[in-house]
């Protein structure tokens, strides 16, 4: 049988899995780093004046 074809494409298989995982968790701190930076501001509101 073809065994070294078939270690060549499982180990790609397994090299796109690492790299996914990899680019996932640069994608996380920088969303959680951008989060972190930005000013949360209150929302808001209109005043209800009441005419009793």
């Amino acid at each position: 049988m073809n065994y070294p074809l078939i270690a060549l494409v499982v180990l790609i298989a397994i090299a796109i899995v690492v790299f996914l995982a990899w680019k996932d968790q640069q994608d996380k701190k920088k969303i959680e780093k951008e989060m972190n930076q930005t000013d949360i501001k209150p929302e808001k509101h209109k005043d209800h004046k009441s005419d009793i």
